[in-house]
């Protein structure tokens, strides 16, 4: 082992993984793509077997004082889901593994899972096995999940080109504004036991932040109106990070247009309260789960003016910076400002 120690949070979350995955080979015929990208893919005969997985900790990825157990097991599901829908496949079985302390009753897992078994009925998606463990440090979720796809149908991060339109489902920031409520009341609450929670009014907040949902029905949608994106990545960490994703596994650049951005009208006004601003937390809330994808200039106009997408920028030339067009005209340095796990 060498004698020199760097700190995890000085590479972060993907240059760990970078780092740590550099130089590996792949021995397998069947393995069609490895790590990378929003799930793997192994051949299976005809089509594309997708795997891919994730892990929520008690404490970094959620907080049990306010995050009830139903709501969490649903969006421990819904996440995973959402990798394989950025793959432009379909989720097909999950394998949930936990890791309990001795604070957890039998009837608190329940609970857990009935939002689990809640997400898979919805998702029509199979739960087939897992594993369960003691833990010293709290509740732990590790959800691995699989899908199907046509290769000629899959859709990877790397497969943008110049020119390509950048293109987001939903809006973005309700999920962090979401969280920014939760952790104000968990103060309130800690300072005063007594006082009611004051959630009227942020219930769309609340909800995109506690119980998301994958958008199944973008996939469906993009195939009704024969658009297939050229690349595409859900949005978990940051629309900044997952544009500048895109970017770089497609050696290109990307310019977004601030006053494209959506962002719905409550979600600005409570950032407005939280003296945050809508554009930093569009870019780098998190959590929106929405679907980030290029698609070509050509198919602009099957995509025109449908409410559930926005075209938010294009794909440039490798080697030029990867900015924000701020609304009055300027070009500032994109940076990817999302959660870093390990930070």
């Amino acid at each position: 082992m060498s004698e020199t120690r760097t700190e995890l949070k000085e590479l972060g979350e993907f240059g760990l993984i970078d780092h740590l995955t550099n130089g590996i080979n792949h021995c397998q015929a069947s393995t069609v793509l490895g790590i990378g990208d929003d799930a793997a893919a192994i051949d299976a005969n005809g089509q594309l077997l997708l795997l891919s997985t994730d892990m929520l900790c008690e404490g970094v990825h959620f907080n049990l004082m306010y995050a009830p157990l139903k709501h969490l097991g649903y969006k421990a599901i819904v996440s995973n889901l959402s990798d394989i829908y950025a793959m432009n496949g379909t989720p097909t079985q999950v394998v949930v593994s936990l890791a309990l302390s001795n604070r957890f009753s039998v009837e608190a897992v329940n609970e857990l899972y009935a939002g689990m078994r809640k997400a898979c009925d919805l998702y029509e998606v199979d739960l087939v096995g897992g594993d369960t463990t003691s833990s010293m440090a709290g509740l732990v979720i590790n959800v691995a999940v699989t899908g199907l796809v046509n290769e000629a149908d899959m859709v990877k991060r790397s497969g943008a080109k110049k020119g390509d339109l950048l293109v987001v489902s939903g809006d973005l920031g309700s999920a962090y504004m979401g969280l920014q409520i939760l952790e104000r009341e968990k103060e309130v609450f800690k300072a005063a036991p007594s006082a009611q929670p004051q959630f009227e009014g942020f219930d769309y907040m609340l909800e995109r932040q506690l119980k998301p949902e994958a958008r199944k029905d973008v996939i469906e949608l993009l195939a009704q109106m024969e658009v297939k994106p050229s690349a595409m990545i859900d949005i978990s960490d940051g629309l900044a990070s997952e544009a500048l994703h895109i970017a770089k596994q497609s050696k290109l650049s990307v310019k977004i247009y601030e006053d494209k951005l959506p962002i719905d009208p409550k979600t600005v006004e409570t950032a407005q309260e939280f003296n945050l601003d809508a554009t930093t937390i569009a870019l780098s809330g998190g959590e929106d789960y929405e679907l980030l994808f290029t698609i070509s200039q050509e198919d602009y106009d099957k995509i025109k003016g449908n409410p559930s997408l926005t075209v938010i920028g294009y794909m440039d030339e490798e080697g030029i910076e990867n900015s924000l067009i701020t609304r009055s005209g300027q070009a500032i340095e994109l940076t990817a400002q999302g959660w870093n796990h390990l930070a």
